[in-house]
């Protein structure tokens, strides 16, 4: 299937700088065949682009692929019953392709402590299964993947990694910090890329996307309010949507200076509730340290001193 996006660079909610960055690291990665091959590696480069839904993780794939003008293969390990599997499926790759395994996190339990499998509902299961061929291929079917961390890690850069060239891989995750950092290292994920939460920059991009303005008295506002609170590109582009026919750039401007005040409140609640909840929890800290000394003077622990009504 021919891989049809409308994602660009020219279109992408993001710090130009950064944008720049990341076209120059692309250029020099599609020019670096001798380069890879003087050094003695294989021509590849790995990608991990991270940050909270909603940053453009997949427009920025769809818009790497349509720039190196490559092919996408949309990895699903869940789907891959075992590591040779996922070799095979590398090797069936071809060059000048994008392999892409989105939310790398959720895919697999890959920290080598793989979750229990859920008991048989019942251990007559078993011999249904003996007898009835078609109930046993469904439960095989729907059996875990048993690929590893270390086939994923040796699908990344082991031997057969260097089969083909000028090949692209990206993961992408909302929690970077869950992943294995054998896994996201540099030489494996060679390029790290914050996917961020909507800057001024990236709005003026949207607004030009989607109201073909590039300037309205509306933009100061805005730019405060980006520098008050967060929110995401997504988010910003759907109040940046006209609904109707009779909505102009005035009325979804002030749609989106509404969530972004909206946003700002429910920020400043948070905060001050975790500032109570950590209060609180160092109060207690306090007194129970308090408790501590006060037994430990009269030679009693903290809960023999309450028990004899010696805490006032």
């Amino acid at each position: 299937m021919n891989f049809e996006h409308p994602s660009r660079f020219e279109t992408l909610a993001m710090d130009p700088k950064k944008k720049e960055e990341i076209l120059s690291d692309l250029e020099r990665f599609k020019n670096g065949e001798k380069y890879y091959a003087k050094v003695g590696k294989a021509w590849k480069r790995g990608y991990l682009l991270h940050g909270p839904p909603g940053t453009g993780k997949s427009s920025m794939i769809a818009a790497m692929a349509n720039y190196m003008n490559y092919d996408v293969y949309d990895l699903e390990l869940t789907a891959v019953k075992e590591n040779t599997e996922l070799r095979k499926l590398l090797i069936e790759t071809s060059s000048k392709s994008i392999i892409v395994i989105e939310d790398i996190d959720c895919s697999l339990d890959l920290t080598g402590q793989r979750k229990k499998k859920k008991k048989e509902k019942e251990e007559d299961d078993e011999g249904e299964k003996k007898k009835n061929p078609v109930k046993k291929a469904e439960e095989e079917e729907k059996k875990e993947s048993k690929v590893t961390l270390s086939g994923l890690l040796n699908f990344i850069d082991g031997i057969w990694s260097a089969c083909g060239g000028e090949r692209i891989i990206i993961f992408t995750t909302n929690f970077v910090e869950k992943l294995d950092p054998a896994l996201i290292r540099r030489g494996r994920m060679d390029k790290h890329i914050e996917m961020s939460y909507c800057g001024y920059e990236a709005f003026k991009v949207l607004a030009k996307n989607y109201l073909e303005v590039d300037s309205h008295t509306l933009f100061p506002t805005i730019e405060k309010l980006m520098g008050e609170t967060n929110i995401s590109p997504a988010d910003v582009a759907e109040n940046l949507m006209p609904k109707s026919v009779n909505e102009d750039p005035e009325i979804c401007l002030k749609s989106l200076i509404e969530s972004l005040e909206e946003a700002k409140k429910k920020a400043e609640e948070e905060a001050e509730r975790k500032a109570k909840e950590d209060e609180e929890a160092r109060l207690k800290e306090e007194n129970g340290k308090k408790e501590l000394e006060k037994g430990e003077a009269t030679g009693k622990s903290g809960e023999e001193v309450k028990e004899n009504g010696s805490v006032h």
